[in-house]
């Protein structure tokens, strides 16, 4: 691609050329690599409209075609917020796409049946979790927590709870906390962690 600029009122060209340069000495052009757009959505409710079909415009995709995968993979997450990824290859307009799991204050706010957390969580209590409810939340974002127990997933899960102005079993998080602490829900607590 040439472009043409004015420098000190004289006319130059000088073309352009995206490219990168690797360990090896190969040069790529930028096109060649593949992009990654990463977005929110709706499960099930994709659309072409930001943030997506402005990301995947450049790129050369059907749009339709990747918004309608999307909708198919996130069905499952109907009414919550779902990360995905999004890797396009340039070259043969090829893609994939990749569902992480919706953030725990979503799950959390879907098992206890509210919009929204509290904005005043240590004196306004917007619902309670029970520890059937706790375990199945940290079961599903096992791969994304530190955690290498169910009792320490439901420790992490719990203190969301307490942020958001949810009780556990009509405790505050810091009073179920030091139960599991204590050892109270050990028999419950006493599952793995993944399968």
């Amino acid at each position: 691609m040439l472009e043409e600029f004015y420098l000190a009122g004289r006319p130059y060209q000088m073309r352009c050329v995206r490219a990168e340069y690797t360990a090896s000495g190969v040069v790529l052009e930028l096109s060649e690599k593949p992009v990654v757009i990463d977005a929110m959505v709706e499960g099930g409710k994709a659309s072409g409209g930001p943030p997506i079909g402005p990301s995947l415009g450049p790129t050369g995709v059907n749009i339709f075609q990747v918004v309608t995968k999307i909708n198919e993979v996130t069905q499952a997450f109907a009414g919550l917020k779902v990360p995905v990824k999004i890797t396009v290859n340039p070259n043969d307009k090829s893609f994939e796409v990749e569902v992480g799991t919706p953030p725990t204050s979503a799950l959390i706010l879907k098992e206890v049946g509210v919009p929204k957390g509290s904005g005043e969580p240590n004196t306004n209590i917007v619902g309670d979790l029970t520890l059937d409810q706790a375990k199945t939340i940290a079961k599903g974002k096992a791969d994304d927590l530190s955690a290498q127990t169910l009792k320490s997933a439901v420790m992490i899960i719990t203190g969301t709870c307490g942020q958001m102005g949810v009780t556990i079993e009509g405790k505050t998080a810091k009073e179920f906390q030091a139960e599991v602490r204590e050892g109270t829900w050990d028999a419950q607590l006493n599952e793995p962690l993944r399968e």
